[in-house]
């Protein structure tokens, strides 16, 4: 078979044109607002999203713009995260303390098996419910994906958890902000809020970053233990498939390997790194404002590009038992999120 190859630069121009576009709607959208109202209800990395979903509502781009778009939704996206590591100190990693980290992995532990029980209730087969509660659990669609191989999930099963994620995933990102600001939580708790229960890492960027830069770097550090679980789950998964296997059941298919970069994304490590050279002092005071400036650009073009590829009807293909169980499994992990938060009295 012959690999494909990746889109040449003239071939991302049209999308990116198009996410840029987009983005910059949602920064006069938000000068509006402040010249209207005094303040932007609506932070422009948000407004993005929402007009780059309502444009795709009504209008499907050409196959010419979808280079750019996916471009600027992942690789964007995951620089962005690379360099907000720079904005992150080991002072900040522990005044999070290795309370929160610790529960952090046990609320993912029982979201796993919350989420997994919520599924079997309702009837969904055994690997669908698997699926489904480790991309609610741990990191949305990539936990989907890394975990698919691990217990011979099937194709459309696949598509059909990643489908809801997705569009659930953009829902979290728009209303998290809200219930911070109804619950009147500091910007400590709403980062560890958002954290704990956004799908995935670049998401947390935009559910956060127009709360501030503490929300920020609080909501990316738990979200980063959130996402390390995915290689113990995923080796816990494969020792169980390998027992109900010999127990019996059937096998569809050989398993297959996950791939280093599925258990550990190539701007997770890229962050680390950011983070430790900021510790010891490589990255100059002066740079760390650039960079985190930078971020916010690129996060609001990877917005508008989430928005012009999230499809709402997607939720209706993927069936009201699926949707029934991604809902609960979210509201349960929300509950344990703020069980936590409160529990360890988080400033």
């Amino acid at each position: 078979m012959i690999p494909a190859r990746r889109p040449g630069v003239l071939a991302l121009i049209p999308g990116l044109t198009a996410c840029v576009v987009v983005a910059l709607a949602a920064v006069a959208v938000q000068a509006l607002e402040l010249r209207l109202f005094g303040r932007g209800w609506i932070d422009a990395i948000v407004l993005a999203i929402l007009i780059g979903a309502a444009i795709r509502s009504v209008w499907t781009p050409p196959a010419a713009l979808k280079p750019g778009v996916e471009f600027s939704a992942r690789t964007l996206l995951e620089i962005a995260v690379v360099l907000l590591g720079a904005s992150v100190s080991a002072a900040t990693v522990m005044a999070i303390g290795p309370g929160l980290l610790a529960g952090t992995a046990v609320v993912v532990v029982l979201a796993l098996v919350i989420s997994y029980g919520i599924g079997r209730l309702l009837r969904l087969p055994h690997r669908m419910a698997v699926l489904i509660a480790c991309g609610n659990a741990i990191c949305g669609n990539s936990a989907i994906a890394a975990v698919a191989p691990v217990i011979d999930a099937e194709a459309d099963d696949v598509s059909a958890a990643i489908a809801f994620t997705a569009v659930l995933g953009v829902a979290v990102v728009l209303l998290l902000p809200l219930l911070g600001e109804f619950l009147q939580m500091s910007d400590v708790r709403y980062g560890v809020l958002a954290g704990l229960t956004v799908y995935a890492v670049p998401q947390v960027l935009a559910a956060t970053l127009p709360v501030g830069a503490v929300a920020n770097q609080a909501g990316t550090l738990i979200k980063l233990v959130r996402v390390l679980m995915l290689g113990p789950v995923c080796l816990g998964l494969a020792i169980l498939t390998a027992v109900r296997g010999r127990e019996g059941e059937a096998v569809t298919a050989p398993r297959r390997g996950v791939a280093i970069h599925q258990l550990v994304p190539w701007f997770i490590i890229g962050f680390l790194l950011m983070m430790a050279a900021r510790s010891m002092g490589l990255i100059p005071a002066a740079a760390v404002p650039v960079m985190a400036d930078t971020a916010k650009i690129l996060t609001g073009l990877s917005m508008a590009a989430l928005g012009l590829s999230t499809d709402a009807r997607a939720v209706a293909r993927s069936g009201v038992r699926i949707a029934s169980v991604v809902i609960l499994s979210l509201l349960a992990l929300l509950g344990l999120a703020l069980a936590l938060i409160y529990l360890l009295a988080v400033a």
